[in-house]
């Protein structure tokens, strides 16, 4: 099981594209510190400081999980999740977690 594991890793790693980006100029990239804040603990994943942003997460294969609508800012969202690894993306912050 490892051993595929390992190949299909390493053949994800071989065959994506390098992007390069030019950074001469600031536009476009974001110079404020996010307040969002993204914990596990177990199989649960808490999120805190969306301010209001909705909170999306997918598998590795791109397949949204599930969405849940925010509406303010100092609520914490708590969320159950099978075991393997989930993208969570609230509004332009876009984290990777590993559930055990």
């Amino acid at each position: 099981m490892k051993k595929i594991l390992l190949i299909v890793l390493s053949m994800m790693l071989a065959f994506t594209p390098a992007f390069t980006m030019e950074l001469a100029d600031n536009d476009g990239i974001e110079t404020n510190v996010s307040t969002v804040s993204i914990e596990v603990n177990g199989n649960t994943v808490r999120v805190s400081g969306t301010n209001g942003e909705d909170i999306q997460i997918f598998n590795l294969t791109g397949t949204r999980i599930t969405t849940i609508k925010t509406d303010t800012t100092g609520k914490t969202y708590s969320y159950n999740l099978p075991k393997g690894c989930y993208l969570v993306k609230i509004g332009k912050v876009v984290r990777k977690i590993s559930i055990r």
